[in-house]
């Protein structure tokens, strides 16, 4: 199966397309995925495919392999841009989340104070005080809204737990008054004999209404880049992205897109 999987806690730093010279960092096991979404584009394949036998990093661990992967780049002159929490899975489900983010806080003031931080997360877990308070001291708290309909939500991002829908996801996404960043993956194809569209006008409207009551400092829209596990998906066209990108720029909205 051509997807990936992050062997290391610390990987890179890689160039993003969306983020520039970026340090990875993956607080999920190395052998496998852990994710409290399922979503058929995953570059790290489908939860159930990717069964995991070891444990998460403990917190010390994770720190230990940061502050020296710092530490050599220091030396050899290489600076990130950022350093990004991603890896095999949801990092916010780290039940140790909120204290690895204090110690990377900590280290980057140390090494490479201009670089930012970032966590891309599906959102599931922003409920949580702890992982909330954590994500609003960061400076590119990035979170994943593919639509307002919980209908596609379960088609495309196939979340885990029942009680995830669009309008509890809303509520707690208005709680960062602004200091977050919209991540919305736009896709088309079939599934389980489904047809796959997330940008309709319904969509996109409903979309641009959830913007405003979020009011994030920024949005970033993109489509799949790599071979994905559940086949007949495609690409939106570069051109239809920036469709709707100035759509939403003309709400007041600063959009980034990845084609």
């Amino acid at each position: 199966m051509p997807t990936i999987l992050f062997d290391q806690i610390v990987f890179g730093p890689v160039h993003s397309r969306r983020l520039g010279v970026s340090l990875g960092i993956n607080l999920l096991p190395v052998d496998g995925k852990l994710c409290s979404f399922n979503c058929i584009y995953c570059e790290c394949g489908l939860n159930e495919e990717r069964r995991t036998k070891t444990k998460l990093p403990t917190r010390e661990e994770v720190k230990e392999a940061l502050g020296r992967k710092l530490s050599s780049m220091q030396t050899e002159g290489v600076a990130p841009d950022v350093i990004t929490f991603a890896g095999n899975g949801e990092p916010t489900m780290h039940p140790l989340f909120a204290g690895i983010i204090d110690d990377t806080i900590e280290l980057r003031d140390r090494y490479f104070p201009q670089a930012k931080i970032a966590v891309l997360s599906n959102a599931t877990m922003i409920h949580k005080e702890d992982v909330f308070q954590a994500l609003n001291k960061i400076e590119d708290n990035i979170l994943k809204l593919d639509s307002v309909l919980d209908s596609r939500i379960r088609q495309l991002d196939a979340p885990n737990a029942p009680s995830f829908t669009f309008d509890r996801l809303l509520k707690h996404l208005i709680r960062f008054n602004g200091n977050l960043i919209i991540q919305t993956m736009f896709i088309r194809g079939e599934h389980k004999g489904e047809k796959i569209d997330n940008t309709t006008e319904e969509e996109i409207n409903g979309w641009l209404e959830a913007l405003k009551q979020i009011n994030p400092k920024q949005v970033m829209i993109y489509t799949i880049e790599r071979e994905t596990p559940v086949k007949n998906l495609r690409k939106v066209p570069k051109q239809e992205l920036e469709t709707i990108a100035e759509q939403a720029r003309k709400e007041g909205f600063d959009v980034q897109v990845s084609g």
